[in-house]
This record gives structure tokens, C-alpha cells and sequence, in this order.
């Protein structure tokens, strides 16, 4: 009994120097050792006990990481009116393309309102409105009826903005610009001596003060 009091104890011990340190120095990585040393318990159990506690602060990491994602997409599923499902596919996919969430969901519903099946008069279509001969820069003989899929939709939309933003050096507001009127109208307005702006990326950024990118 008194051994498994002890071994319970250099448990607890741990578990208090992991909460208040996350990455333990080496005076602390020394005090375990000496707490270890005062119980009865061998080290060997003592290390044992670390890599458990270890493995379940990577569980409770993970649950965390759970937790802040399914409390941020509730949150944008209720500013937005969206189905938890299509906030999930837009979240999820802005992450994955290294773009601000909250930029990525201003872009869908100013595109789209959110309609996986919007065409545009000009042919742009689904969630980030692709012109397929753009969606075929990135994914080769692919069928203009793939673009209704949401994730695939989401996918290369994101990832075209995300080019476009390292294109134009982090400026946002031309990256945003062309991704709207398309590179060769822009350059054409510009050429003319005329402001290519439609206003586009001024309503899309009002407000907004994230980063854009999130790599």
C-alpha cells in the first residue's frame, strides 16, 4: 500500500510540473528526479509515468484543438446563417489553403451567399464562383459540373486566392481585385490609366484586420 501511494504522489507531482510547465527546464527536469528519488518508487516506474502523462497531455492537446474548431465554426455558422456542415467544408478548407477563415467566409458569401450551384452571367460557378478554365490550372481535365462540389470548390478557390496573394507581394486588396475581374481586365484598366478597382475589394475587406494568409 504505502508503494502505491508513493508511485501515485511521483504521479501527481509530474502532472502538477507538466500543467504549470509545458516545456520543464532542466532545474526542473531535476527536481522530478529528486521527487522520484524521496519516493520509494523506482525511477523506471517514475519514467513510465511521464511518458503516460505525456501521452495524455497530447490527447488533451488534441481534444483542445477539437474543441476551438467546433466553437469557431459554431460561431461562423451562426454570424453567416449557414448549415454547420457547409461552415465545416469552408472552415476546414481555408485552413488547409493557409487562408484566414474569417477572410475565406466573407469571400464565399459575397461570391455566392453561401449557394454551392451559383453560375454567374460571365460562367464563374459554385461556393468562390471558379471560371473553370481557372480551376483547370489546377486541376487538369477537370469537368465544369466538378465545380458544384463544395470541397473541391472550396480547395481551389482558396488556393487561387492564396497564389494571387503571393503574386502581388501580400497586397490583399489587388489580390482580392483580381481574383474577382481576372488578371487581363485589371491589367487593361491599369494600362488605360484607368483605376481597375470595381469597389469589389473594399466590401469584402471593410472591417476586416486579419492577416489573410496564414501561413
Amino acid at each position: 500500500m504505502k508503494r502505491l501511494v508513493a508511485i501515485i504522489g511521483a504521479g501527481a507531482a509530474f502532472a502538477v510540473l507538466l500543467v504549470l510547465y509545458p516545456s520543464p527546464s532542466a532545474e526542473l527536469a531535476q527536481a522530478a528526479v529528486v521527487t522520484h528519488e524521496r519516493s520509494s518508487a523506482p525511477l523506471s516506474e517514475g519514467a513510465t509515468l511521464r511518458v503516460q502523462l505525456a501521452a495524455s497531455r497530447n490527447q488533451v492537446d488534441s481534444l483542445q484543438g477539437q474543441l476551438d474548431r467546433a466553437i469557431k465554426i459554431i460561431g461562423y455558422s451562426g454570424q453567416y446563417g449557414v448549415s454547420a456542415d457547409l461552415t465545416a467544408k469552408v472552415y476546414d478548407a481555408a485552413v488547409a489553403e493557409n487562408i484566414d477563415p474569417e477572410l475565406a467566409f466573407r469571400l464565399v458569401k459575397l461570391e455566392s451567399e453561401f449557394n454551392p450551384r451559383a453560375v454567374s452571367p460571365a460562367g464563374a460557378m459554385g461556393l468562390t464562383q471558379l471560371m473553370p478554365a481557372t480551376a483547370r490550372f489546377y486541376q487538369k481535365n477537370l469537368r465544369a459540373s466538378q465545380l458544384f462540389d463544395p470541397d473541391l470548390n472550396l480547395h481551389i478557390g482558396f488556393r487561387y486566392l492564396h497564389g494571387l496573394v503571393e503574386q502581388y507581394h501580400g497586397r490583399m486588396d489587388t489580390a482580392l481585385l483580381v481574383y474577382n475581374r481576372g488578371e487581363v481586365a485589371v491589367r487593361a484598366a491599369t494600362a488605360e490609366g484607368k483605376s481597375p478597382t470595381n469597389g469589389y475589394e473594399r466590401i469584402l475587406m471593410r472591417g476586416y484586420k486579419g492577416p489573410g494568409i496564414i501561413d
